[in-house]
């Protein structure tokens, strides 16, 4: 197994390296995380760090290959992706120049390995594009959100764009159909948002400064009988804001296994809706490097497409 370099998102930006490494090495013992750090065999930007030192958004942790002591397999196992998820990544491309990779990313397809996933859409595409000499996430999407997702290819436009995010200088719109028909016009929502107590999956809705803030902007594009397509606008990225905050608000997602309305969802499934209808639909952003204003928009997957046409017929 080869040394692997993994960039730190705004997901995992706060996180102390012990707990990313933990997350990232499923089966791999405490003893053998914190022995790999404390002898430098991890390093993040070629620096040694100690367990506790908390990653920072675009930093590079250099991540060596790591064994078990017992019969099983390697803790993480470099597999090679199947040609059929090459062949579905290839027709994902929106748009590849000199500087980055646009990709309409399927949904049930998670964004990077780890966990349990033995492959995700980072490393795919590493392999369908072997030539190039560096790609990396930009950002990520949930497994069950689809839509667009950026890849950088070099790390000089890695970091421009991750300053674009942290500045707020990427305008990033979704829509979500939610349960419910939705109240008023256009709606800026701000909470505050935490991991619920001994959950590493879910984040709950806190009181004013016991969490991180949240922001968006909830657009109503059409009302149906009982549900109503929204535009959403972030202003931040944190961990399921959009599910967390329209579930909050009495509109959850639907198809939401995680915040959502369960009777909702299994009468929903039953009208063609099997999975999340949450979908990156829209990016906009200047990278100075080029010039270039980028105005990215994803179509909606046909399964969505399908449920919001049976909707129309029934308003």
């Amino acid at each position: 197994m080869a040394v692997h370099y993994y960039t730190v998102t705004e997901y995992e930006a706060g996180q102390r390296i012990d707990n990313f490494l933990l997350k990232y090495f499923k089966k791999v013992p405490k003893s053998v995380i914190y022995r790999i750090v404390r002898k430098g065999e991890v390093r993040v930007d070629r620096k040694r760090v100690k367990p506790d030192y908390k990653l920072r958004l675009g930093e590079s942790i250099r991540i060596p290959p790591v064994k078990l002591d017992t019969e099983s397999s390697p803790a993480v196992v470099a597999k090679e992706a199947s040609a059929a998820l090459l062949q579905l990544l290839e027709k994902s491309v929106l748009l590849e120049d000199d500087y980055l990779i646009v990709l309409n990313k399927p949904a049930g397809l998670p964004v990077h390995g780890g966990s349990g996933v033995a492959i995700g859409l980072i490393e795919a595409f590493r392999q369908l594009r072997p030539h190039l000499p560096f790609v990396e996430l930009v950002h990520r999407l949930d497994r069950d959100t689809s839509g667009l997702i950026l890849l950088a290819k070099s790390r000089q436009v890695l970091n421009a764009l991750h300053a674009l995010l942290r500045e707020g200088g990427m305008d990033k719109y979704y829509l979500a159909l939610v349960a419910g028909r939705w109240q008023g016009g256009v709606r800026e929502v701000t909470l505050d948002l935490q991991r619920e107590p001994g959950s590493r999956r879910k984040v709950q809705v806190v009181n004013e400064h016991e969490g991180k803030s949240s922001s968006s902007i909830f657009a109503p594009q059409k009302r149906y009988a009982d549900s109503s397509l929204l535009e959403v606008n972030i202003l931040t990225g944190r961990m399921h804001q959009i599910r967390v905050q329209l579930a909050h608000l009495g509109y959850p997602v639907l198809g939401d296994d995680r915040y959502g309305d369960f009777k909702l969802n299994r009468a929903f499934r039953e009208r063609g809706l099997k999975r999340l209808f949450l979908h990156a639909v829209r990016l906009e952003f200047m990278l100075d490097m080029n010039g270039h204003k980028y105005r990215l928009q994803a179509p909606l997957p046909r399964e969505l497409e399908a449920v919001l046409r049976d909707l129309g017929k029934n308003i």
